[in-house]
């Protein structure tokens, strides 16, 4: 296994990826996998990760700006994906410990993730991180016509922006 930034080419399988995710109800309320170009300016050109098994994409993450104000600079929303066949590997956890310390090397102090109160794996995995629960939002937005509930979890760098 190894750890590489995602670039352009590698994007058909981030895609793949991110529809096995959407296609499980409670990744994500987004119901299409976006272009390249929409991802691609939607997220930090920085803290693009994905973890390889012998060149094939396992897993991958980014982090996107939760406000373009200066004084939100350091404090970034993340999106962590595992392929389905590789789920329960350890791969998001090696992953997502890899997306922190990029994160931090990048002046990054707080990470934030929103997540469905039902995806247990996801909130395990974000607690196995040092992430904490620090909010809670009822029926927060829909999905194909269903309210959802969304956990919001977040970890505080120890040595950016101290």
């Amino acid at each position: 296994m190894h750890i590489k930034n995602i670039e352009e080419f590698h994007y058909p399988a981030v895609a793949q990826i991110y529809a096995e995710g959407l296609s499980t109800g409670i990744a994500t309320y987004e119901t299409e996998v976006p272009s390249w170009e929409a991802w691609d300016s939607s997220h930090l050109e920085s803290c693009r990760l994905a973890i390889f098994d012998k060149e094939i994409l396992q897993a991958w993450s980014a982090l996107s700006p939760v406000s373009h104000r200066h004084a939100y600079r350091g404090v970034a929303e993340l999106s962590i994906y595992v392929a389905e066949a590789a789920r329960g590997k350890g791969l998001g956890k090696t992953l997502l410990q890899a997306l922190i310390k990029e994160s931090e090397k990048n002046s990054i102090w707080t990470l934030q993730s929103g997540i469905f109160k039902d995806n247990f794996a996801s909130l395990q995995l974000h607690k196995n991180c040092g992430f904490r629960r620090i909010g809670f939002r009822e029926k927060v937005a829909q999905r194909d016509g269903i309210w959802y509930d969304n956990v919001i979890m977040e970890r505080r760098s120890k040595i950016v922006g101290i």
